[in-house]
């Protein structure tokens, strides 16, 4: 049966004060990064203070986000070496991610930024390279106006429990069930 179109405000507007929100995107479904720099591009153009860091893909990475980003002045930085049955070195990558979250870390509580995206930053904590209770910590102590973007599978409980706002991006239908490779500018 169709619905049509709402002809009253289907919800009462909010009382609370506007603050810094953690927003988590998560699950096994497409679309987790791409909601997130669909969220940065939003706030550097309403004069948001941005930056994204990238927990898997290294610093040279070339996707059409980075040039994208690069384009809109937008910083971003790859903290990782790939994907990790792509490395050659799972301690080397550990080090990687550890390291990356102390950049990430002084940059969330810097006061320096307005938005900071954690993107595919579930994989480390999830792996023990990066600790869980810091980053609830860190969240915590960030300047009350900061927002903080999570991505990635399997976000920890705690973690959605602390979030404002999560979103579980569930798969109905993939090309790829279907044989049908990634696509440049598209998904990779």
């Amino acid at each position: 049966m169709s619905q049509g179109p709402h002809t009253e405000k289907p919800y009462q507007k909010p009382t609370g004060e506007r603050r810094g929100l953690v927003i988590i995107n998560t699950g096994n479904g497409k679309g987790k990064t791409t909601a997130a720099l669909g969220l940065l591009m939003r706030a550097q153009g309403r004069g948001l203070r941005t930056r994204l860091f990238q927990f898997i893909k290294h610093e040279g990475a070339k996707f059409g986000e980075h040039r994208s980003l690069a384009a809109l002045n937008i910083p971003f930085e790859g903290l990782g070496d790939g994907f990790s049955w792509t490395s050659k070195d799972l301690d080397n990558s550990a080090g990687l991610a550890q390291a990356g979250w102390e950049v990430a870390k002084a940059a969330i509580l810097s006061q320096d930024y307005d938005l900071i995206v954690l993107d595919e930053a579930t994989y480390p904590i999830n792996w023990g390279w990066i600790s869980l209770e810091d980053v609830l910590e860190t969240l915590r102590n960030r300047p009350r106006n900061l927002h903080v973007v999570i991505t990635g599978r399997r976000a920890p409980e705690a973690l959605i429990e602390y979030a404002d706002t999560v979103t579980e991006m569930q798969p109905v239908k993939h090309a790829f069930q279907a044989g049908i490779p990634a696509q440049r500018g598209i998904e990779h």
